[in-house]
């Protein structure tokens, strides 16, 4: 029933934005220009299309390699400024800890109001921080505050720590009880078992995430070059406005070859955190 539903939601979704075939034929000279974009996909540019200047500028590759690298900064920053809150409101607004009892309330009742208005209000604020895309507080952030590294990676870092804090509430809600139960029959007191029992127990999920989030970071990093920042994006938009498709795909293949990496590498810390 549920697929059904999804199947007609999307088919009802399609019939009222008026999606037709006919509008994916390229426009006069799309043909060209897709032809022409493709075809560089076969020799990307080791080297700047059009000659410039010798000492002017730094050679091709060194540009690529510096972007990449800003890249990779923006989205360490971002991740690392996430983190902190990300943990401390995952934590907080998790069941778990709330079944530790950390304000030590009299009473059951008086703990469950408690903990189900404490919740309620941090999901609400979770769910705030992580509705708005990155994209979006780029744009605001770049309409308030100017271009810099600060605007950049705090719009990165603001939906990453509400994204962090809501799996992170939801992995140790769904870790396994057999450590917090062990913790609890050695006399351990509420705030003991979930420090020594549901924390630990969803830890390696947690770690495992957030090096996915990682790469989605260093993604989305990339992508706020189009706004200005001297990320890849930043050097992809030109090259592709003056149609060195060449160039771009010099970008794009350096993109994926780090995110394939990186996936190698997050495999490897997955099978290890989660062994």
């Amino acid at each position: 029933m549920l697929v059904l539903g999804l199947a007609l939601l999307g088919a009802s979704a399609a019939y009222r934005l008026g999606l037709d075939a006919r509008g994916l034929l390229p426009r006069e000279g799309g043909l060209r220009i897709a032809r022409d974009f493709f075809a560089a996909a076969l020799t990307p540019a080791l080297d700047y299309e059009v000659a410039r200047p010798s000492g002017s500028v730094p050679s091709f590759l060194s540009r690529l390699a510096g972007a990449l690298w800003q890249t990779v900064l923006y989205a360490a920053a971002a991740l690392s400024l996430a983190l902190l809150p990300g943990l401390v409101l995952g934590c907080l607004a998790s069941s778990s800890v709330w079944a530790a009892d950390p304000m030590r309330m009299p009473s059951a009742g008086l703990r469950r109001c408690t903990a189900r208005l404490v919740r309620g209000l941090l999901r609400l604020w979770i769910g705030m921080l992580r509705s708005v895309h990155e994209l979006l507080w780029a744009a605001v952030l770049l309409a308030a505050l100017g271009v810099s590294p600060a605007t950049g990676v705090l719009a990165l870092a603001i939906p990453l720590s509400g994204t962090l804090a809501k799996v992170f509430s939801e992995l140790l809600d769904e870790a396994s009880q057999k450590a917090t139960r062990g913790v609890r029959s050695v006399g351990a007191g509420p705030l003991a078992v979930f420090a020594w029992g549901s924390l630990p127990t969803a830890l390696p999920d947690m770690a495992a995430y957030t090096f996915y989030r990682f790469e989605c970071a260093l993604r989305t990093s990339a992508v706020l070059g189009f706004f200005g920042f001297p990320t890849r994006g930043y050097h992809l938009r030109a090259a592709f406005e003056v149609s060195r498709y060449r160039e771009v795909w010099s970008y794009l293949y350096a993109l994926i070859l780090m995110v394939l990496l990186l996936e190698l590498l997050g495999a490897a810390l997955r099978r290890r955190f989660l062994a």
